[in-house]
């Protein structure tokens, strides 16, 4: 995080060599495979195609991750800051862009006062912005035809901070003992009732109406990282017809669908769903994440893990994916937890963002659960169309274990979410079998989060030239100086 902090671990651009970077693998007990020699571009897994039951084909096995956008406008409009990051996943030869961008269905649900959020007013722009993808990358690669390009649509819940960066205006399905003392959830802060969730349902599927209209071929209905939809899988305490039992607890989702499904009739869905989420992390007295635990604590909101909430347990999230069989959806992208309340499990890193902590276990063994997490649900639902996260973090040897991970059926598609905020290019790169652009490569430093978690506009700091001469990074290095 400064220039004092010296990290616990080994960097990955330390494992120059295969035998290098699979001892330490060894060494460190990290269960991640990988191929040392990648097939030309002609055999190659990064080039296979994926063809949908809809008709529609994604013309190879990459894609773009959504991220959260700090740089629209307060009514939540894109601004150059925003269109410059689109036109970079245009060109970067993935051929699946899951959502480009977290949009919010209304004001009140965004998590920033300056993410993009999807009304009438604003279509027009979104119009644009789909347009704009499918020239720029025409023109780079000669046709769009086998592009699939989505809208992810979103409501923040506990996280919602629609008009000021440092103040929270919850939105909740229930009250948590942790988290609303972590992100100061007060006492007058009840949980949404059922009526109130039933009209989000609606300005679901409104949104999901006009991405149709703007030509998006599909829509995200966000199901991970702590935000509502994803909340409401462990709202076992709440009553009502959207908490308690599973069945209950996917009626948020289902709702949606069937919404969608009767006002924009042929609309591809997907689903990004945190298949996993443990107890939530604090800094430890030596600056190290500890669980926020007591001893033997009984923890029960933990989706898709036992009541320790340190273990995983995939009964429930199998549970989910059936479902998704069930309501006809096939695309689904697969993460895991929060980056608000257990980062390292999301995100590793070697460098932790301002609000976080330092790694409490080798960066590598947080990859390797979320591409291991993903294997075991592929292996169950060979049908899905998974999307797999996590990778970023490999940085040189990306391209080695995405590459084993398709070979071996353990994913469909290989995600890529921070990297290309700084190595734009990256999957062309690896789909005409060039050598790694080194200089490009995501490192970690975690200024992507730290920026924004400051209100600062989201970007690559050390690396992404539009954004190394802002003010911003003068004032983001002073806030660095400062943790």
């Amino acid at each position: 995080m400064t220039g004092k902090f010296k990290p616990k671990y080994s960097r990955v651009a330390q494992l120059k060599t295969a035998a290098d970077f699979a001892k330490y693998l060894e060494d460190n007990q990290v269960d991640l495979k990988f191929d040392e020699e990648l097939l030309p571009k002609e055999t190659s897994p990064f080039n296979k195609a994926i063809h949908l039951k809809s008709g529609r084909t994604i013309g190879n096995s990459l894609s773009i991750l959504p991220m959260e956008g700090w740089d629209g406008t307060a009514d939540g409009k894109p601004t150059h800051f925003t269109k410059k990051r689109w036109e970079n996943f245009a060109i970067s030869g993935a051929k699946l862009l899951w959502g480009c961008e977290a949009v919010a269905v209304t004001h009140e649900g965004r998590a920033n006062p300056r993410q993009l959020t999807i009304n009438e007013a604003n279509i027009g722009d979104l119009e644009e912005m789909f347009q704009m993808v499918l020239d720029r990358h025409s023109e780079k690669f000669g046709t769009a035809e086998d592009l699939l390009v989505g809208l992810q649509l979103t409501h923040s819940g506990r996280f919602c901070k629609p008009n000021d960066n440092t103040k929270f205006e919850s939105k909740i399905a229930y009250n948590h003992p942790k988290l609303d003392a972590k992100f100061h959830v007060t006492d007058d802060n009840l949980p949404m009732t059922d009526e109130e969730v039933d009209a989000l349902v609606e300005d679901f599927v409104k949104a999901a109406v006009l991405a149709q209209k703007a030509g998006y071929h599909f829509v995200d209905i966000k199901h991970c990282h702590g935000y509502l939809g994803h909340e409401f899988l462990s709202a076992v305490d709440r009553n009502g017809k959207y908490g308690g039992s599973f069945e209950n607890r996917t009626n948020f989702l289902k709702n949606i669908v069937s919404g969608i499904r009767k006002e924009a009739p042929g609309l591809e869905i997907g689903v990004r769903l945190s298949a996993i989420d443990f107890a939530p992390f604090k800094k430890g007295l030596d600056g190290i994440g500890i669980p926020d635990l007591k001893e033997n604590e009984k923890y029960k909101y933990a989706f898709g893990c036992d009541e320790t909430g340190l273990e995983i347990d995939l009964e429930e999230p199998r549970k989910f994916l059936k479902l998704l069989e069930e309501l006809d959806i096939q695309l689904v992208c697969i993460t895991v937890s929060s980056p608000y309340y257990n980062p390292h499990v999301t995100r590793p890193a070697l460098f932790p963002p301002s609000d976080g902590y330092q790694a409490p276990e080798e960066p590598l063994i947080g990859v390797a659960r979320m591409l291991n997490v993903v294997a075991d649900l592929k292996k169950d639902f060979p049908n899905l169309v998974i999307v797999g996260s996590g990778y970023s973090y490999l940085q040189e040897w990306l391209p080695n274990v995405a590459h084993f991970a398709l070979q071996n059926k353990m994913v469909d598609s290989v995600g890529f979410g921070r990297m290309v905020l700084s190595y734009p290019t990256m999957p062309d790169d690896m789909i005409n079998n060039r050598p790694t652009e080194r200089k490009l490569l995501c490192r970690t430093f975690s200024d992507c989060t730290t920026a924004p978690r400051n209100g600062l506009v989201s970007g690559c700091y050390p690396l992404d030239p539009l954004y190394k001469t802002l003010p911003e990074s003068v004032t983001l290095k002073e806030i660095k100086e400062k943790l």
